[in-house]
């Protein structure tokens, strides 16, 4: 795949990438036709400044069915110059594979966006694997918080999924806070502040997160959207964030809970989000880092998701997870109350 170094049109917008003569524009986890017009449109406005490049729109598990974009489609088709329609395909990524609705999808193009398993939606990519040594790193401080005792070098290459050697370049940068036994298990022995602290200032690498707002002027309410996710009969979803802290921290100094969190674990970078429209319909993909959100998804990489069983509903993200998240919503004073929690209670 060839990334597009085209320079923006004046409307300031630029595709996501080029295949050949083809321009791409992705968007993920699409649900109103408003959205899916806008789109459409930024595509038909770049290539009204190129006569010879041609636009593909591809929507990864929209919450808008096949038939309804045909149907809307046949509308685009007497709205818009019958020339630049023959320039525009519409194509839906789902797991099943990539749908063709409209245009000319060639097989080269359909082939390689399932072997990218393409998610580049809105400038977060929760299908880009995190770096091995932040995954590590971040497993062993779980495994520590939770006093669970020395591991193996085989135990924790499965939990991260990487190899031998990465394994071993992540212990020796880790030296200093390893603790090592005669049989070669390990553990860590204390709190590896420069590491943590590259951590939390790169966590969209390590810990990526989508996040939800609902904009019809009525939001659920955190609690309400909790109850609703523990319906969803889903096992690869946890509860993070506030909620999942003061499970682990019963005396954090919060009031109110500002938003749900919820970790998905993904390993193979299928992130599938439709559990979220029932959740609440009006929720809305939001990338402004200064607006509200009312749902935060933090999307987990590695092979084993070390989710803490609750006696009944969702899982618990565990502690590590939780933590980014509290980051992750700007609630530092309390990261950092948690942070002190967490170590202190390893003694």
């Amino acid at each position: 795949m060839i990334e597009d170094t085209s320079p923006p049109t004046r409307h300031g917008y630029r595709p996501d990438f080029r295949f050949g003569n083809t321009l791409v524009e992705v968007k993920a986890d699409l649900h109103s036709f408003r959205n899916f017009r806008a789109a459409l449109l930024q595509l038909a406005y770049y290539l009204s400044d190129d006569t010879d490049d041609r636009g593909l729109l591809v929507l990864v598990n929209p919450r808008i069915t096949e038939a309804a974009l045909r149907n809307e489609w046949r509308l685009i088709e007497r709205a818009l110059h019958p020339a630049m329609v023959r320039r525009l395909t519409l194509a839906v990524r789902r797991q099943s594979g990539i749908i063709p609705i409209a245009g000319n999808l060639k097989p080269a193009l359909s082939k390689r966006l399932l072997l990218d398993n393409v998610d580049r939606d809105a400038r977060v990519q929760p299908n880009r694997a995190p770096h091995s040594s932040d995954a590590i790193l971040l497993v062993l401080l779980n495994q520590w918080f939770l006093r669970k005792g020395p591991m193996t070098n085989q135990w924790l290459m499965r939990a991260v999924g990487c190899s031998y050697p990465t394994v071993a370049k992540a212990l020796r940068r880790l030296q200093d806070v390893i603790q090592r036994f005669p049989d070669r298990r390990f553990q860590l022995w204390g709190f590896p502040t420069d590491e943590w602290n590259r951590i939390v200032a790169n966590r969209e690498r390590a810990h990526p997160t989508l996040h939800y707002a609902d904009r019809s002027g009525q939001p659920r309410n955190a609690e309400s959207l909790l109850r609703r996710a523990s319906k969803s009969g889903r096992n690869d979803i946890a509860i993070g964030g506030v909620i999942a802290a003061r499970h682990y921290h019963p005396d954090l100094d919060l009031r109110g809970t500002p938003r749900l969190d919820l970790t998905l674990h993904s390993p193979d970078g299928h992130a599938d989000l439709s559990f979220i429209e029932g959740l609440d319909p009006a929720l809305e993909r939001v990338t402004d880092k200064e607006e509200r959100a009312t749902l935060a998804i933090h999307v987990l990489r590695r092979q084993t998701s070390l989710f803490v069983a609750a006696p009944k509903g969702l899982p618990w993200a565990d502690p590590v997870a939780t933590l980014l998240g509290l980051y992750d919503a700007r609630l530092e004073a309390q990261a950092k109350e948690f942070l002190d929690h967490l170590v202190m209670s390893v003694g």
